[in-house]
């Protein structure tokens, strides 16, 4: 405009047009181009957030696999005790004895841990820990029981001659034999360990000497009785060094090898009798 206000410059409405569109455009496209960087940041932030999920969900999958593995690790170490406890008690007969083997625990494979891992709310996964806390609930409850009866047996085991009365080979076993005397068979009721004369007899366990003497098969001969009508006889004896009703711990010495009465040479007839009846000693050794 003019300066006294009367002139006007004119713009043609095609301009006007054109400028209006393209600032219309502009806008769009600004608009558009906001959109789209809104969008590539929140995919860009998901995707961030997708490997973030993915690094947990292979360290949860690593635990799994962890805690799967020391499943079984404790799942065959309870068996073990399981079969350490019967061999325990399986001396003493069938009515000794703990309760009935569970099912055991076995690992899945990794599909299966994708489906059956543990979860706070519970599921098949849940089972394997289930079972697992029930074999250790039951363990508990054997090895208790085995405490209170190996506590009542403990004197019984105490008494027992558990140990060899001296080292040397066992030249004659226990059972039927060929007679060193005659061609025919017999029963040996007892063992027969090689040693040269002198050697020093111990007490495989406490006891009371009940005879020390000579008797024609076995020479000189020491009977001691351990109690519960157990007897252990010592035979062919160079000499003894224990006297009757003399009282004797495990270990003390009670006589000498030899090779007196029925013998063909130097050596100790060893014999364990339960009321009255020979029994293989390998039964009592257990040292």
């Amino acid at each position: 405009m003019s300066g006294d206000g009367r002139r006007v410059l004119r713009v043609p409405r095609w301009t006007l047009a054109a400028i209006l569109g393209t600032t219309g455009a502009l806008l769009a496209v600004i608009a558009g181009s906001w959109s789209f960087v809104a969008d590539y940041l929140t995919l860009r932030h998901q995707r961030l957030n997708d490997a973030a999920v993915h690094v947990h969900a292979v360290e949860q999958q690593a635990l799994i696999d962890l805690y799967e593995k020391r499943i079984r690790q404790l799942s065959t170490e309870i068996s073990g005790w399981r079969e350490l406890h019967n061999k325990i008690l399986e001396p003493f007969g069938p009515d000794v004895g703990l309760s009935k083997r569970t099912a055991g625990i076995g690992g899945g494979t990794a599909a299966r841990l994708l489906t059956d891992r543990p979860d706070p709310r519970g599921g098949a996964g849940t089972e394997e820990l289930s079972r697992l806390t029930r074999m250790v609930e039951e363990e508990g409850e054997n090895l208790r029981a085995l405490e209170y009866f190996l506590a009542r047996a403990g004197k019984l085991l105490a008494s027992l001659p558990s140990r060899w009365p001296l080292n040397g080979p066992v030249n004659s076993e226990f059972g039927s034999r060929l007679s060193p005397w005659a061609p025919s068979a017999e029963f040996h009721e007892g063992i027969d360990i090689g040693a040269p004369v002198g050697t020093p007899v111990r007490a495989p366990a406490p006891g009371t000497v009940v005879f020390v003497g000579r008797q024609a098969e076995y020479g000189i001969t020491v009977i001691i009785e351990h109690g519960h009508e157990t007897t252990s006889i010592y035979g062919h004896l160079s000499r003894a060094s224990v006297a009757v009703n003399q009282r004797v711990e495990r270990g003390d010495l009670i006589a000498w090898s030899g090779s007196t009465g029925r013998s063909s040479g130097p050596h100790l007839h060893y014999e364990i009798q339960v009321k009255g009846q020979p029994v293989n000693p390998h039964t009592y050794i257990w040292e």
